[in-house]
């Protein structure tokens, strides 16, 4: 783990900043009680993932970390136990690392 609750005037937070190998890791967390409302994947939402995306490439431009490649995972943690869902979906085209 590289980094935390890296925070974004505009954009939001990143939970978590990981290496994995030469691959750049941004993690959100999300944590709900119920899969009533469809659980905490679905919590990241079109807008949230663009929130997510605008932090990345924020933190990518301050603190230059040294990757070959970048992705977005979750972290769901809900009734059913935790789920890790690598590569959880893709920033859009302006996303550039």
């Amino acid at each position: 783990i590289l980094d935390s609750r890296f925070s974004v005037h505009n954009c939001g937070e990143l939970d978590l900043v990981a290496l994995d190998g030469a691959c750049l890791v941004f993690v959100e967390v999300k944590a709900r009680a119920s899969d009533a409302f469809g659980g905490a994947r679905s919590a990241v939402t079109a807008s949230k993932q663009r929130k997510l995306a605008c932090a990345a490439l924020h933190y990518i431009k301050e603190k230059k970390p040294r990757h070959d490649s970048a992705r977005f995972d979750i972290v769901a943690i809900g009734p059913g136990g935790l789920e890790h869902i690598e590569n959880a979906f893709s920033p859009s085209s302006q996303f550039t690392y």
